[in-house]
C-alpha cells in the first residue's frame, strides 16, 4: 500500500475529515493536491503547487505529511500563519488522524521573552515615558506565568513597542551559554522542543536567517528532517534575498555603543574610559549618515560605483574608515575587560564583526550582486543576491548529491506566476526542474465577483488620481454602508486618499475610515472584520504593502476592493533595476518577463482579498486605466480569477445597489 492510499481515505465523502472539519466537503483539487504531496513525499523530489483561495491546501499538505510519519518541518510566510498552524490546524488534525504526533512551534529570538535583558532593562531605567514604565511592569509580570515566553501570547503589546527591543535578544547581543539565566531561557527551550518533535512549525524569516548563518536552530534541525513544506512560498525570493546578503546599520551601531556603554559602566567602572569609546563609535556612524544628506523617507540611494549615487566618493571613503577605526578601539577596549564577565565576551565579538562589515562595504561588492543604501532615520548598508537560485540549488536541493534525492520539498501558494510552468517563482528560486501542478480555485467568479475597470479616470501619473480614487470610494462605500477595502501601491497615495476618506466621512455614523499605520495592524483588522452592527459603523480600509495578501475578511463586510494601480515593481529600485539588466544582457524582455509577470502575482494577491468562500459577492475595482487600453492588459485581466465584467458605471452602480 502506497501513501497515496490513505490520504485518498481520509477525503472521501465519508472519511476523516468530514468528521473533523467544520464545513467539510469533497473538493476534486484539494484532493489531486493531496495525491501529489503524497507522492512527493514518498519519491522524494521537489513540488510546486499552485492552490487558489478556497483549495482547502493546508490540509492538502498537512493530512499526507502527518500520515506519512516522516519528521516535517513547516515553513510559513508570517508568525500569524504560524500561530494559525500550530494552535488550530495542526492540533486538529491530529486528534482526528489518531496519531501519536509531537508538535513544537519555533520562531525567532525577537518573538521571545529575553530574562536577562528584561532584568537588564530594569536596572537601566532611562525609558521615555511612562507608557514604557508600565508596559515594562506588565511583561514582568506575565514572565512569572509564561511557559514559553512568546511575546504573542501577552495581550495588549502593541507589536510596534520600541520596548520589544529591550526585553527581546539578537544574534549579536545573546550571551548564549555564559548567560546567568541561560537554563531558564525560552529560545533554547523553544529550540529543545523543536529538536525533539516529528512536525516543526517555523517561519520564512526565521528558515533563511539560520540558513544564512548557520546558527543552532535550522543548522541541527534540517538534517533530521526529510519533508520541508513551504507554504505562502511567493515570498520565499523576497525573504531569502534579505538575509543571504550583507547588512549594516547606523541603528545596529548604535546599540552596539548603547549596549557597550551600560555593560561598562554597570561592570567595569573606572577600568575603561568607556564614555571616551562610546562617543568615537556613535561621531563615526552620525558622521557617515551625515554624508549622505538629506533624501526622502524611504529613499534607496544605487551603489554601483565607489560610492552611493549622489555621495561624494571621497567623503564616503573617510567615513567608512573612520567607523572602522572607531569600531576596531572599540573592540581593543573591550578585549582588556572580556574575563570580567560573559557581556564582554560577546561584546568584543559583536564588535568584531561590525568592524568586518564595515571593511566589507569599504571593497568591491561581490561578482552576481547588487548593492545600495536604504536612507531613513537610520542609513542601511545592503549588498544582496539578485535571488534565491543559488542557495536553493546548493544549500537545500543539493543538486548531485544522492542522499539530497530521497529529500521531499513542497511549495505551496494562491499565487506563483502567470504561465503554465509558475516561472515566476521557479525561476528565481532555484526549482526550474521541479514538478509543478496547478490546482483551481472552486469559487464560481462568473456569479460570484465583478471587476470594474473605470475609464473616466485620469493617467495614474496625473496628479489628480488619488483625489479621484477617493471620490470613487468614497461614492461606493457610502453605497454599501463600508464593506471596502482600499489598496494603494505607494505610501504616498496611502497617505492622500485615506485623509481625503477621513474628511469625507467625519462624524459619520454609518461609515468609519480605517488607514493602515494609524492603529496596529492586528487591531484594524479585527475592528474591520467586525463591520457594521450593535452601534458600530460599516468600514472603509485603506491600506498599502502587507495588506495585499493574508487578510482574511469572509461574508459581507468586504465586498469591494478598490486597488488605485497596477503594481508593477518601481523602475529605481535597486534590486529592481539590477534584475532587468540582468534580463536584458540575457536577450529577454526585462518588461515582459518581469514587469509584468511581478504586477500579474501581486493583483492576484490583492484581487484574492474579496472572495474567501462560496456565498461571497463582490467587485474589484482596478483604478488604472492601462488594463483596459494596454495590450499587457488582457495578460494581467487573465491572470486574474475568471471574474464577470463591469464594461461602465452604470453597470458598476447597479452591481453595488445589488449588493447592499
Amino acid at each position: 500500500m502506497t501513501l497515496e492510499d490513505p490520504v485518498r481515505a481520509a477525503f472521501a465523502p465519508d472519511g476523516v475529515l468530514s468528521r473533523a472539519a467544520d464545513h467539510f466537503r469533497p473538493r476534486s483539487g484539494q484532493t489531486d493536491m493531496a495525491l501529489a504531496v503524497a507522492r512527493t513525499i514518498e519519491n522524494g523530489g521537489a513540488l510546486v503547487v499552485e492552490a487558489g483561495t478556497g483549495v482547502g491546501k493546508t490540509f492538502s499538505y498537512l493530512v499526507p505529511a502527518l500520515l506519512s510519519g516522516e519528521r516535517v518541518l513547516l515553513s510559513t510566510a508570517t508568525k500569524t500563519l504560524q500561530d494559525q498552524l500550530y494552535g488550530r490546524d495542526l492540533p486538529r488534525l491530529v486528534q482526528a488522524l489518531g496519531l501519536p504526533v509531537r508538535t513544537a512551534l519555533l520562531k525567532g529570538r525577537g518573538s521571545y521573552l529575553c530574562l536577562h535583558r528584561m532584568e537588564l532593562a530594569r536596572q537601566d531605567g532611562s525609558f521615555p515615558d511612562r507608557a514604557s514604565v508600565r508596559a515594562l511592569a506588565k511583561i514582568e509580570e506575565w514572565s512569572l506565568a509564561t511557559r514559553t515566553g512568546d511575546l504573542a501570547e501577552l495581550p495588549g503589546l502593541d507589536e510596534r513597542s520600541p520596548l520589544i527591543p529591550l526585553v527581546t535578544s539578537t544574534r549579536e547581543n545573546c550571551l548564549g551559554a555564559q548567560c546567568p539565566k541561560f537554563r531558564a531561557c525560552h529560545v533554547n527551550q523553544a529550540r529543545r522542543e523543536a529538536l525533539a518533535a516529528d512536525v516543526v512549525v517555523i517561519n520564512h524569516h526565521l528558515f533563511f536567517a539560520d540558513l544564512a548563518v548557520r546558527e543552532s536552530g535550522m543548522a541541527e534541525l534540517l538534517p533530521t528532517v526529510r519533508v520541508a513544506i513551504f507554504d505562502e512560498a511567493h515570498q520565499l525570493n523576497e525573504t531569502g534575498v534579505q538575509f543571504l546578503g550583507a547588512h549594516l546599520s547606523t541603528g545596529q551601531l548604535l546599540d552596539f555603543g548603547r549596549d557597550m556603554l551600560a555593560a561598562g559602566l554597570q561592570l567595569a567602572r573606572g577600568l575603561v574610559d568607556w564614555q571616551h569609546v562610546v562617543s568615537a563609535v556613535e561621531r563615526a556612524t552620525r558622521d557617515l549618515r551625515l554624508v549622505v544628506g538629506k533624501n526622502a523617507p524611504g529613499a534607496r540611494l544605487r551603489w554601483v560605483d565607489q560610492a552611493p549615487a549622489q555621495v561624494s566618493p571621497e567623503h564616503w571613503r573617510q567615513g567608512l574608515d573612520e567607523l572602522h577605526e572607531a569600531c576596531s578601539q572599540a573592540t581593543a577596549a573591550l578585549s582588556t575587560v572580556s574575563e570580567i564577565a560573559p557581556d564582554f565576551v560577546r561584546l568584543h565579538e559583536r564588535g568584531e564583526t561590525l568592524a568586518a562589515r564595515v571593511r566589507r562595504f569599504g571593497g568591491p561588492c561581490e561578482a552576481g550582486a547588487v548593492r545600495w543604501v536604504d536612507v531613513g532615520t537610520q542609513l542601511r548598508l545592503v549588498e544582496s543576491p539578485l535571488d534565491i537560485a543559488q542557495a536553493v540549488q546548493d544549500k537545500l536541493l543539493r543538486t548531485g548529491q544522492e542522499e539530497a534525492s530521497t529529500r521531499a520539498w513542497i511549495f505551496t501558494s494562491a499565487t506563483l506566476g502567470d504561465d503554465a510552468r509558475l516561472s515566476w517563482f521557479t525561476e528565481p528560486c532555484g526549482l526550474a526542474q521541479a514538478e509543478v501542478l496547478k490546482v483551481g480555485c472552486p469559487f464560481d467568479y462568473t456569479v460570484q465577483a465583478a471587476v470594474y475597470v473605470p475609464r473616466e479616470l485620469p493617467k495614474p501619473n496625473d496628479p489628480a488620481h488619488s483625489a479621484q480614487v477617493a471620490l470613487l470610494a468614497a461614492d461606493a462605500a457610502q453605497r454599501l454602508g463600508g464593506r471596502t477595502m482600499v489598496l494603494t501601491t505607494t505610501l504616498r497615495a496611502l497617505r492622500a486618499i485615506g485623509e481625503d476618506l477621513q474628511r469625507r466621512f467625519e462624524g459619520s455614523a454609518q461609515v468609519e475610515v480605517l488607514v493602515q499605520g494609524q492603529w496596529p495592524k492586528r487591531r484594524l483588522i479585527e475592528r474591520f472584520r467586525a463591520g457594521s452592527g450593535q452601534g458600530r459603523a460599516g468600514c472603509v480600509l485603506v491600506a498599502s504593502a502587507s495588506f495585499w495578501e493574508g487578510v482574511d475578511v469572509p461574508g459581507d463586510n468586504l465586498q469591494l476592493v478598490i486597488i488605485d494601480k497596477l503594481p508593477f515593481p518601481p523602475p529605481g529600485d535597486p534590486l529592481v533595476e539590477a534584475r532587468a539588466q540582468r534580463l536584458e544582457s540575457q536577450g529577454r524582455s526585462a518588461f515582459n518577463d518581469y514587469f509584468v509577470p511581478e504586477a500579474a502575482v501581486a493583483l492576484k494577491q490583492g484581487a484574492g482579498r474579496l472572495i474567501r468562500r462560496e456565498s461571497d459577492q463582490g467587485v474589484l475595482v482596478v483604478c488604472d486605466t492601462r488594463l483596459a487600453t494596454m495590450g499587457y492588459g488582457r495578460r494581467l485581466l487573465a491572470a486574474l480569477p475568471p471574474m464577470r465584467k463591469l464594461g461602465s458605471k452604470e453597470e458598476f452602480l447597479e452591481t453595488l445597489a445589488a449588493m447592499a
